[in-house]
C-alpha cells in the first residue's frame, strides 16, 4: 500500500511535502507531528519534564558543531555538537520550519587545544552536559516554566541526564537564543545540512 500511495502522489506539485508528512502514518509509524523520540521513550513526560533521549548519538541526525573561542588564548574553550530527531532535516528543508515534536540535543564539551601537524587544533575532550529542546507548536505545557516560545528548554549536567538544573526557560535558556528568534530560536546558519 505504501508504494502505491507514493506513486499516486508522485504527480502532484506538493508530493514531497505530503509524502514527508503522511508516510509515517501510512507505514504504521508514529506521525511526524507527534514524534519526539526514536527509541519509544518521549523526551518529555506528561508534565513536560524533559530528559536527554537515550541513544540519540546513533539514532538521531547530526546537524553540526560549534567551537566557542577561548578568551585566554588561541583555540576553543568548548565544542558543541548538535543532533536532531529523525526526519528533522528533511522536514526543515521542505518548509524552513521545525515540525512539532522535533528534539534537538546539544552536547557541550570542554575543549583541549594543542599544536598538531596541521596547526593549532582544538578538539572535544570532556562532556560537561546537554542542552535539550523539544518543539511545541501547540502549547502543551503552558503552565510549565520550562516551556514557551514554541519549545521546551532544559540544561542537564553530565552527572544526571534525567533531571534538569533549569528552572525557568526565560532566565536560564532563552537569553542565549534571542539573536536567533527569527529562525525559531535556533541558530540554523550553523547547520549547512538544513540549507535547501
Amino acid at each position: 500500500m505504501r508504494a502505491r500511495f507514493v506513486r499516486l502522489l508522485a504527480g502532484t506539485t506538493s508530493a514531497a511535502v505530503v509524502v514527508a508528512t503522511l508516510l509515517p502514518q501510512v507505514s504504521g509509524g508514529t506521525p511526524a507531528e507527534s514524534r519526539n523520540s526514536v527509541d519509544g521513550h518521549s523526551a518529555a513526560d506528561s508534565q513536560g519534564n524533559l530528559h536527554v533521549p537515550k541513544d540519540y548519538r546513533s539514532a538521531y541526525e547530526y546537524l553540526g558543531s560549534w567551537a566557542i573561542a577561548d578568551e585566554k588564548g588561541p583555540g576553543a574553550k568548548q565544542i558543541h555538537m548538535v543532533y536532531a530527531s529523525p526526519g528533522t532535516v528533511a522536514a526543515y528543508r521542505a518548509n524552513a520550519r521545525f515540525p512539532d515534536g522535533t528534539v534537538l540535543v546539544k552536547e557541550v564539551y570542554a575543549a583541549v587545544t594543542s599544536p598538531m601537524t596541521t596547526g593549532t587544533v582544538s578538539h572535544a575532550a570532556k562532556l560537561t552536559g546537554w542542552f535539550v529542546m523539544v518543539k511545541d507548536n501547540h502549547g502543551q505545557h503552558a503552565g510549565n516554566k520550562l516551556w514557551g516560545d514554541g519549545w521546551g528548554w532544559s540544561w542537564f549536567d553530565v552527572t544526571n541526564p534525567s533531571k534538569t538544573t533549569s528552572t525557568d526557560y526565560k532566565t536560564d535558556c532563552r537569553q542565549c537564543h534571542v539573536p536567533a528568534e527569527a529562525t525559531e530560536w535556533v541558530y540554523t546558519k550553523g547547520y549547512p545540512v538544513l540549507e535547501r
